[in-house]
């Protein structure tokens, strides 16, 4: 979800830079893309890490029915301090790692990395490239969810 995530960011901010100017982008072919088919494409992106996507999941924690649940997030997938209240040391989050349970701790409103290039989804903490929720995923996406609250 890094690219998407990204581009949609950039993207949305050239719109409003485009729709203020009253221009549009003309392409060497003589296509012009308005301001708003990019709006429609980034709006397809987002619904894509949504939900609308081959596999029908949702790639942000928490929402909608199918969402990951097994993300390569400490935090999320050692229990709470009122279930296991003594210190954990380094090694003794080795078994929450290693298990095919769901994460006990849900990140609500997390975006994972996402599917492979094939639209597949491994849902497994192992496979962290696909399952971690990162600062570069995560942070470009409040733009375009920001834009469309505020747009729609």
């Amino acid at each position: 979800m890094q690219n998407p995530a990204a581009i949609s960011f950039i993207t949305l901010v050239y719109v409003v830079h485009l729709d203020r100017a009253k221009q549009a982008v003309q392409c060497s072919d003589g296509t012009t893309v308005t301001p708003q088919r990019m709006v429609a494409i980034v709006k397809s992106q987002v619904d894509y890490i949504l939900g609308n996507n081959p596999l029908g999941m949702s790639y942000m924690v928490g929402y909608g029915n199918n969402f990951p649940s097994r993300i390569h997030h400490r935090a999320s997938s050692v229990p709470s301090l009122d279930q296991y209240p003594q210190r954990m040391h380094c090694k003794d989050g080795t078994p929450y790692f290693e298990t095919s349970n769901p994460n006990p701790n849900l990140l609500i409103g997390a975006v994972v990395g996402g599917p492979d290039i094939m639209d597949q989804y491994a849902n497994s903490r192992q496979e962290f490239s696909a399952s971690e929720p990162t600062t570069y995923i995560n942070a470009p996406l409040t733009g375009p969810f920001a834009y469309f609250a505020h747009n729609t």
